[in-house]
């Protein structure tokens, strides 16, 4: 009887790896679409961000199917990774907000000093 349970066990692992890994995989193309597609950029960085997170989670139910403990360290280190590029996009982006609203203020300031002008 143990036998047996053991067996299904497996079964059912490997089936739900299984199942895991498609939704992964469907998850990763859908967010690459994201990427190409994106009308801004911080809705690219958001996509990217995702994108790191499916793959991680792909990385992890790979450990499990296989066992292979190797596979966690990559996940956790891709996941670092991916967490500070997140947070040097998200920097550009607000440096590059500032520099729009800086630039747009100076080129306000010189119209309205046009308009003046005698």
């Amino acid at each position: 009887m143990i036998a047996a349970d053991a067996i299904d066990l497996a079964l059912f692992l490997r089936i739900a790896t299984g199942i895991a890994l498609v939704l992964f995989s469907a998850a990763f193309v859908l967010m690459v679409v994201r990427i190409v597609r994106g009308p801004t950029l911080p809705d690219r960085i958001i996509a990217l961000d995702m994108l790191v997170a499916a793959v991680v989670g792909f990385i992890a139910t790979i450990a499990v199917r296989t066992g292979q403990m190797l596979y966690v360290d990559v996940a956790i280190s891709l996941a670092l990774v991916g967490f500070l590029s997140t947070v040097a996009f998200a920097r550009f982006v607000l440096a590059r907000g500032r520099s729009r609203e800086a630039g747009d203020a100076d080129t306000a300031g010189t119209a309205a000093e046009k308009e003046t002008a005698p």
